[in-house]
């Protein structure tokens, strides 16, 4: 008897990672633990495992592209070491990123040497171009 039980939990099982459903495979039993309490029906259910699937692959998606983006790796102001930079105001930095200054419609006005990379751009546009097409592509009305 008991053989005749597992069968369909078998087949299920297979069917399910055949059609690449981990999710419902996993997490189909607390679902429908779940959804005996609340005596919800079968199209709820389905409803409360297929948000799960669709969040889930959502969510790896995310990742599969920042990943294939190769953006550094993420850091935080958690992480960032105050002690390093004594002139900055650490209050008055994690003041800003709160975002509250945005809501009161105030101003916020950053003052420092310029990034590395404006500099780059400043000394690209310092030198003449190399030859005609980019001297065309860079500034028509210019003579060099």
């Amino acid at each position: 008897m008991k053989r005749s039980q597992d069968k369909p939990q078998i087949l299920l099982d297979h069917h399910l990672k055949a059609l690449k459903l981990p999710v419902f495979l996993r997490e189909r039993a607390k679902t429908s633990a779940q959804c005996v309490a609340e005596k919800a029906d079968y199209g709820e259910f389905l409803l409360r495992l297929s948000e799960q699937e669709l969040l889930e692959r959502e969510r790896k998606g995310t990742e599969r592209r920042i990943k294939a983006a190769r953006f550094p790796a993420p850091k935080s102001l958690d992480d960032f070491d105050f002690l390093a930079a004594p002139s900055l105001n650490k209050k008055m930095v994690l003041d800003l990123v709160r975002y509250e200054w945005i809501d009161k419609r105030e101003n916020a006005i950053f003052l420092g040497n310029p990034a590395p990379a404006r500099r780059t751009w400043q000394s690209r546009w310092a030198c003449p171009p190399a030859n005609e097409a980019t001297r065309r592509a860079s500034s028509p009305r210019q003579v060099w």
